[in-house]
């Protein structure tokens, strides 16, 4: 991975370092995550960032989502869910 040329995230100003993520890819209204993704990522808020070879991985990865067999489940709440 090369170095980032801004090491200041877009968003919160925290500092962004390399990573190896779990990254979820939105592609085509689609959502894949992907497991040890290089990325530059946020200390602070989390944001991810790609270098744009590994954002063609991704992209590629998502246009072959139906080779993917391992999935994940979790728990999905509405907003304006009652707590209580």
């Amino acid at each position: 991975m090369k170095k980032a040329v801004e090491n200041v995230c877009e968003f919160c100003d925290g500092k962004v370092k390399r990573r190896i993520t779990q990254a979820r890819f939105r592609f085509k209204g689609e959502t894949v995550y992907v497991d040890n993704v290089p990325a530059w990522v946020c200390d602070k808020c989390g944001e991810q960032y790609f270098d744009a070879p590994v954002y063609k991985r991704l992209e590629m990865i998502a246009k072959h989502r139906s080779h993917i067999t391992k999935t994940v489940c979790f728990p999905l709440a509405e907003y304006n869910m009652a707590i209580g």
